[in-house]
């Protein structure tokens, strides 16, 4: 439709005949009059179809979440007929003709008012619709604009964006991954990524120094209200660096990407809290600065959790590393780790980034010295074999010239809750996934074909549970 005008533009049409396409949300027939509200992706418009309009006709066939493209004059309303508070309550759009575009059966729930009260599964199960709410579109939009004011930033620090591979190693020493049979290789199976962790670190081996993407993270992991199998990072990493390098950048983009986006920050510079100190102080390594007052306003209170331990013990006995196990020491602390001494004390350039409650993003600076990564999976007990079946190829590719480097991965859906205020990682995600691990609208998981295990080379064996059911 070359002639169409969004919504949004009508206040620079009053007085002119233009044509509008989207949806009826709202119809009401007052007899001699038919009002509609109209809604497109830029916003909504009081319609009226008057009795000499040749629209009538068809106006009273429309039903909400028809679709149409409307023909009429925008005017501006009488002082006392002004709608305060509505959008564009002060215009209207005297109907002259109505095309129908597409007709629509009645929705399985309201989408003029908030759908969060709506039971999920029907929800997610016609979520299509349910993106047609205010509140959804809002937040949705809301992370789209966020996304490009953080890559907007980003280029204008001289990083260049890289897409990493979707399918590739099993890491068991993770979450849960994901795997993908493998039709060429059978009996062999990709993974999808929990992170692009050794990705990245590998382009800062081969030179590119400033590197990020918006990633897609997949693991197998418990569903909680802020976690979910499938999650998108601000993944980023940078070469000659260190710690106070990456902190202070990042503090730098989400000071900009928040306040360009009408939010208030409690504290500039962000506050920095030793992992001990923010145990002893708040009892937990996230936590909300905010005041009661604040917590009802717009105002976002980011803070820095630093000093984590390197290593825990596992109900086993063993060392397991407590964020991951391609971080440096601290300093003073590199000795012990070659010396296997004080294993339980010892300290890692780690560091969260923290927002009214929530873990927002962790990063590290990066071992890149063969020698310190591969004591780290000697103390958690791997063999030279088992090592280098997990990172041969990371220890190879140091030999050849690693810089120093660091970077961070930063969810982008717990950042939008904090943004929205929702609780919900669902309520910023366009197609989530529900509270048992099925898919919105389409049906997945789902057995495949026999046709397709055979050309996979897999049986499917049942469990013993299943076998009398």
């Amino acid at each position: 439709m070359n002639n169409r005008v969004l919504i949004k533009n009508l206040r620079n049409n009053i007085g002119n005949t233009i044509t509008i396409a989207g949806w009826v949300s709202v119809r009401r027939n007052q007899g001699k009059l038919v009002f509609f509200d109209f809604r497109d992706a830029s916003g909504t418009i009081q319609g009226v179809v008057l009795p000499t309009s040749g629209a009538m006709e068809e106006a009273k066939t429309l039903r909400p979440e028809y679709v149409v493209a409307v023909t009429g004059e925008v005017v501006k309303r009488g002082e006392k007929n002004v709608q305060h508070g509505k959008e564009n309550g002060d215009l209207e759009l005297r109907i002259g003709s109505i095309a129908t575009l597409n007709t629509a059966e009645t929705p399985p729930f309201d989408v003029t008012a908030d759908t969060s009260g709506i039971n999920e599964e029907a929800r997610l199960e016609y979520r299509y619709i349910d993106l047609r709410s205010e509140r959804m579109q809002k937040n949705i939009r809301m992370r789209s604009e966020f996304v490009r004011k953080i890559r907007e930033f980003l280029f204008r620090k001289s990083f260049a964006e890289i897409e990493t591979p979707l399918l590739t190693e099993s890491t068991p020493e993770g979450s849960r991954d994901f795997v993908v049979p493998s039709r060429l290789h059978p009996g062999s199976f990709y993974a999808l990524p929990q992170s692009p962790q050794q990705y990245k670190q590998l382009l800062m081996v081969g030179g590119f120094e400033r590197y990020f993407q918006i990633a897609r993270a997949v693991r197998d992991e418990d569903l909680r209200a802020d976690r979910g199998f499938e999650h998108s990072q601000i993944d980023l990493e940078m070469s000659f660096v260190e710690q106070d390098d990456v902190m202070s950048l990042v503090e730098e983009m989400m000071t900009e990407a928040s306040e360009a986006m009408g939010f208030t920050l409690k504290d500039k510079p962000f506050p920095r809290y030793t992992y001990r100190e923010a145990m002893e102080k708040f009892g937990a390594d996230k936590f909300d600065l905010r005041t009661e007052e604040e917590k009802g306003s717009r105002v976002l209170s980011y803070a820095w959790v630093y000093k984590f331990p390197f290593f825990e013990k596992t109900d086993e006995g063993k060392w397991a590393f407590t964020h991951n196990p391609f971080s440096r020491t601290v300093e003073e602390h590199s000795d012990w780790l070659l010396q296997n001494k004080n294993i339980g004390e010892i300290l890692t350039m780690q560091y969260d980034l923290v927002c009214n409650g929530y873990e927002i993003g962790g990063g590290s600076i990066r071992e890149h010295n063969s020698k310190y990564l591969k004591k780290v999976y000697e103390v958690m007990g791997y063999t030279e074999e088992e090592i280098e079946e997990r990172i041969g190829h990371l220890l190879k590719a140091f030999t050849y010239g690693a810089p120093p480097h660091g970077g961070i991965a930063l969810g982008i859906e717990r950042i939008l809750m904090t943004l929205t205020g929702e609780k919900y990682l669902r309520e910023v995600q366009a197609f989530p996934m529900t509270r048992r691990g099925q898919t919105a609208v389409m049906k997945a998981p789902k057995p495949l074909t026999q046709e397709q295990l055979r050309e996979l080379g897999i049986d499917v064996l049942k469990r013993k549970d299943e076998k009398n059911s």
